[in-house]
């Protein structure tokens, strides 16, 4: 039950957000074993002016083309799954869409079901699992 924040730069067509979702959805699946259609994404389309970041901090480089996801998900995973969801991102990202690793920076947060509600005002907590 992720739900992920993307902000990056404007300028990327539908079909290539429509890429990026579809990377981050199978990073997800096959990483942290989200189920199939469990996707909830949000994506910023900023301009340069507010975006602001610094170009080397902790990188080999960033450029125009930085992006960042900002993953809260509803139980915890292991320091292996999540440098595996990292790694995972960032290849896909670099192979379909020549977005360099040094471009993507992973935020990961950890939440209970008690803090989800999907719809019609019913905590996650409350429904059997």
């Amino acid at each position: 039950m992720p739900f992920t924040r993307i902000i990056l730069r404007q300028g990327y067509s539908d079909a290539q957000i429509k890429l990026i979702s579809d990377i981050l959805q199978q990073s997800l699946e096959d990483e942290f074993a989200v189920p199939h259609g469990d996707r909830f994404q949000a994506f910023e389309e900023l301009p340069s002016r507010l975006r602001v970041f610094d170009s080397h901090y902790k990188t080999g480089g960033r450029t125009h083309n930085f992006m960042q996801f900002l993953i809260i998900a509803g139980k915890p995973r292991s320091q292996q799954q999540k440098q595996s969801l990292c790694r995972s991102l960032c290849g896909r990202l670099s192979q379909c869409l020549d977005i360099h690793p040094d471009d993507v920076m992973v935020i990961i947060q950890f939440n209970t079901a008690g803090e989800w509600s999907f719809s019609q005002g019913r905590m996650l907590s409350e429904e059997v699992l």
